[in-house]
């Protein structure tokens, strides 16, 4: 029977083939209570499990492959960490030993636990981290019970011996990352999961291999069955079951069509970045671990955009010496920087809060967490936090271009609260006698407050970068976490675009740099207006750069800028999709 499915795109592309539908990897758990004086065998039993758990990721790390992308094993990485984080086993522990529950029973209750907290967070990065959690479960699960690690053995088994002729989609619950590697050397050409968002592991890893994916479809692996033929169209986001012959030969040719496409984007590779009417652009990389900027940097950016930091200070519980120190800092800042020499690289000081994972300090709940303790306002509240890692961002700008960016600053004394501590941070290091380099200082505008006072962050800072997946959420008052308010979500928003455009437009006249680096950025539906309203910037998920690119070499700035003001004043939708396509069409 033919249906449509659909579900979140990650990346692009034509993936057909037939159907192997991956068994849901929830287990039966075992719930019973452990007499009193058995609590330290249950916890014996929990620790072989961890152990033989890090035993098998451990070797799966070592030995992957040279061309494995630098995404999977950053995941590996954050599998291996979570495994020795307190936060984890800690809980397991307390259930064992205060409740008397069984290793299985209080290992699935501390996951509820952790699970709950994650929902709540407003970071979309940090909540799609959940998945990494339940993967993490599982596989202590599997290895209390004797399974093996996620399903290897069913991908191993199926790229062996049961492809035949026809190509192979995944389709599943959710794909680990060891699934990942070994789909990545057989003959699955996309996949298709029910669970997942945009920074989800599978859709990360879905767009370092270019392979054609769909998360976050709910049903798939309950709905298709085994053997299906199914189209998943990587652009709209659709699946396609049991297509009809004529749907199945358009796809076919689609395709085709998008190979060739893919074929000739490869060419502009080292092509600079460079408008018919002769305007440099700068296409910058966002990134999330220090390692990704080397395989920025063979995508030859100008540079990177927006490094985040919260990765660093992810999973980590109990106080200040649990955080990453300044050693440890400095030395993921120093690989960044001394990935891109002689090309700048901006990282932000790290966005995190009362709704993020970080059990320091007093427990703070906050019933609305986008507008709480987050970001810069986290950062002061914290000095002592916030120092060590201004001294390590100081410390590795010695190793190249560092320009440090402050997240979410909304008033006069937060900007000055921060440069005093970023001098304080100078003076210190002078004084202990250590290297430190200078640094531009810049902010990002992710609220309309810092929009509308744009003169002020102009005297106090050398750069500005517009996040404009927060400046639509806080412009527009929704919740990106909210799926029931998500269709009011829109970048095109007359408030929206005005904020921007008077944020591009006073920059330049100021003689300031700015960029955008919010998803905006990367979206080739909206290339031509951000020119049009002046940007010469952008900074974007790596797998997005050659498809903006090509956009910038077919674009004359000079005749999208006054198309761009139309779009400005469009009044209705109507107005608004004509001075869109006019755009597109120039």
């Amino acid at each position: 029977m033919a249906f449509t499915l659909f579900g979140i795109p990650v990346s692009r592309g034509i993936a057909i083939g037939r159907a192997v539908v991956l068994s849901s990897r929830s287990h039966d758990i075992d719930h019973y209570f452990i007499d009193a004086g058995q609590e330290q065998q249950e916890l014996q039993r929990l620790l072989r499990a961890r152990d033989a758990v890090l035993e098998e990721l451990q070797t799966l790390r070592t030995q992957m492959p040279k061309d494995t992308p630098a995404e999977v094993a950053a995941i590996l990485d954050v599998h291996i960490m979570m495994l020795h984080d307190s936060m984890l086993t800690d809980g397991i522990q307390h259930w064992i030993e205060e409740r008397h529950y069984n290793a299985e029973w209080a290992l699935d209750t501390q996951l509820k636990t952790l699970t709950r907290q994650f929902e709540k967070m407003e970071d979309e990065y940090l909540r799609e981290r959940r998945a990494d959690l339940e993967q993490i479960a599982n596989l202590l699960q599997n290895a209390l019970t004797g399974q093996k690690y996620g399903n290897q053995p069913a991908c191993a088994a199926l790229g062996a011996s049961e492809a035949g002729t026809d190509p192979l989609i995944m389709v599943a619950h959710d794909i680990s990352p060891a699934d990942m590697l070994h789909f990545k050397q057989s003959v699955f050409t996309g996949f298709i999961t029910d669970v997942g968002g945009k920074t989800s592991h599978s859709a990360i890893v879905a767009r370092s291999l270019g392979i054609p994916a769909l998360v976050g479809s709910r049903y798939a692996s309950r709905l298709i069955r085994q053997d299906d033929w199914i189209v998943i169209d990587g652009d709209a986001g659709v699946v396609l079951v049991d297509p009809t012959p004529l749907l199945l030969e358009e796809y076919q040719f689609r395709q085709r069509q998008f190979s060739i496409e893919s074929e000739k984007l490869n060419r502009l590779r080292h092509t600079p970045a460079i408008t018919l009417d002769s305007q440099d652009i700068e296409i910058l990389a966002n990134i999330e671990q220090p390692q990704d900027a080397v395989k920025a940097n063979e995508a030859a950016v100008a540079g990177i955009g927006l490094f985040r930091t919260e990765f660093l200070f992810m999973n980590r519980t109990g106080s200040q010496q649990q955080m990453p120190d300044e050693q440890e800092q400095y030395l993921a800042y120093k690989t960044a920087l001394e990935a891109m020499p002689d090309k700048p690289v901006v990282i932000r000081t790290i966005d995190i809060g009362a709704d993020k994972p970080l059990d320091y300090g007093e427990n703070n709940h906050a019933l609305n967490p986008a507008l709480g303790l987050r970001a810069i306002r986290w950062s002061l509240s914290e000095p002592d936090i916030f120092l060590v890692q201004l001294r390590a961002l100081l410390r590795a700008a010695v190793h190249g271009q560092l320009h440090i960016l402050i997240p979410m600053l909304t008033h006069t004394w937060q900007i000055r609260q921060t440069l005093t501590l970023l001098e304080r941070a100078r003076e210190a290091l002078n004084s202990e006698g250590i290297p430190y380099g200078n640094a531009k200082i810049g902010a990002m505008i992710e609220v309309p407050a810092a929009a509308l006072i744009l003169p002020t962050f102009l005297r106090y800072f050398d750069f500005l970068s517009v996040g404009t997946n927060d400046l639509i959420q806080y412009t527009l008052a929704i919740d990106r976490a909210d799926e029931s308010v998500a269709h009011l979500f829109d970048p095109l928003h007359p408030a929206v675009l005005r904020l921007l455009a008077d944020t591009i437009a006073q920059s330049h006249a100021a003689g300031k740099a700015v960029s955008v680096c919010g998803e905006m950025a990367g979206d080739t539906t909206m290339t031509r207006l951000l020119l049009g309203l002046g940007l010469r910037s952008f900074s974007m998920h790596p797998s997005q750069i050659l498809a903006v690119k090509k956009e910038i070499l077919h674009s004359d700035t000079q005749q999208l800028a006054p198309l761009a003001q139309k779009v400005l004043q469009a009044e209705d939708t109507e107005q608004l999709n004509d001075a869109m396509q006019a755009l597109h069409n120039a």
